[in-house]
């Protein structure tokens, strides 16, 4: 190994880690990638389950029937392109925006075409990190200790804890694993369902309900069509009904062919008794609130 070489903790298995671990390697650095979940993927690799079972937190926030909105042409790595499957033994999505499932095959194709998984640490979760004092090495090069506790399976009881030190950490953990809320009269007293599209994953619990969706980007629209399914009336709030950025002519015409499909503008309060309250002073009672909002 060349004397240049670090020591360089990744943290996170998921596309922008395994790519820094690839790239880091390539530059003749010895990388550690940690991951807490039980496979690479990050995101990408679908679970079930939601924050309401899942104690440890680690699941990803992705819905069973989630697709690409990004073409596969320009989704891959410029040198390991994003190929249609081969169809030879009928597996893979061959679509041109494929869902879910296809573009975790493609990491995982990524991963082994590299020979990544022999530095990657799974069910490994990071807990701290912290620089080194540079008195404690003598050389003036900061340093960084790793704490993070090991599962052996999926047993949070039977973790270990360890510290390790490395010469450099890249935290790749992504953005889209912490929710983002919006702060509406009344939220705290409203007693029905109240999720966010991150622990949302198949619509069958909303059968025959009346649901509002709150937020009309990507996640919302997909979840609204899909509930409209199953559930007797999907109400979508945005914040203006009349701004296609807002809502986008797809959409517009989705709301006009379907009955039970319904555009408002945002939500202005919550109330007990199950009522939702529109800041144009209209109102639904509902059995449950979905918010698409990031």
């Amino acid at each position: 190994m060349a004397s240049s070489s670090k020591k360089v903790c990744v943290v996170g298995a998921g596309v922008s880690g395994l790519v820094s671990a690839r790239e880091l390697r390539r530059e003749g650095h010895d990388v550690t990638v940690m991951e807490q979940s039980g496979g690479i993927g990050g995101q990408w690799l679908y679970d079930p389950r939601t924050d309401a079972d899942d104690a440890l937190g680690a699941h990803s926030s992705i819905y069973a029937s989630l697709r690409l909105n990004t073409p596969r042409e320009s989704t891959g790595f410029s040198d390991f392109p994003f190929a249609y499957p081969s169809n030879d033994d009928g597996a893979g999505d061959g679509r041109r925006y494929p869902g879910h499932a296809e573009f975790l095959r493609y990491i995982r194709r990524f991963c082994d075409a590299f020979g990544l998984m022999d530095a990657v640490r799974l069910n490994t979760k990071v807990l701290h990190v912290a620089p080194l004092a540079p008195r404690s090495h003598g050389d003036g090069v900061t340093r960084w200790t790793v704490r993070c506790s090991s599962r052996l399976g999926d047993c949070q009881d039977e973790a270990v804890t360890t510290e390790e030190t490395f010469d450099a950490v890249v935290v790749a953990v992504g953005q889209f694993t912490q929710p983002r809320l919006p702060a509406i009269n009344g939220m705290d007293k409203w007693s029905r369902r109240q999720l966010h599209s991150r622990s949302y994953r198949v619509p069958d619990s909303f059968e025959n309900q009346v649901v509002v969706v709150v937020g009309c980007q990507a996640s919302g629209v997909d979840i609204a069509l899909e509930l409209r399914t199953v559930a007797r009336d999907v109400h979508i709030s945005v914040k203006s009904v009349d701004d296609d950025v807002a809502v986008s002519p797809g959409m517009r015409k989705a709301v006009s062919r379907h009955h039970n499909l319904h555009l408002h503008v945002q939500i202005d309060s919550l109330c007990e008794d199950g009522h939702v309250v529109f800041a144009d002073g209209s109102s639904v009672v509902a059995d449950a609130i979905v918010y698409c909002t990031g």
